[in-house]
């Protein structure tokens, strides 16, 4: 586990349990996501990746009516694909 769901809700600042489902959703892609596309497991303690997921589980919750047609804007986009790279060629 990378992120906890307490984390990533002070992260979005939600405050609130009516969504609990639709993060910890958000949170498991993340990791999941994370893991298919470097070939690499991740736990909490590896603090780009912690971001990574953070950062995804932020854009994936505030865009939820975007994700239908799959816009990101270009600064997240590239936020993370800089993470992702570091994070696949790193040690």
């Amino acid at each position: 586990m990378i992120l906890t769901l307490e984390e990533a809700k002070e992260y979005i600042k939600v405050d609130f349990d009516d969504d609990d489902c639709d993060i910890q959703d958000c949170i498991d892609a993340a990791e999941e996501y994370l893991k298919e596309a470097t070939g690499k497991e991740f736990n909490s303690d590896n603090k780009r990746a912690k971001r990574y997921c953070k950062v995804l589980v932020k854009d994936w919750y505030d865009n939820r009516e975007l994700m239908v047609n799959k816009k990101t804007s270009n600064k997240v986009r590239f936020t993370l694909q800089s993470i992702m790279t570091q994070l696949k060629y790193g040690d």
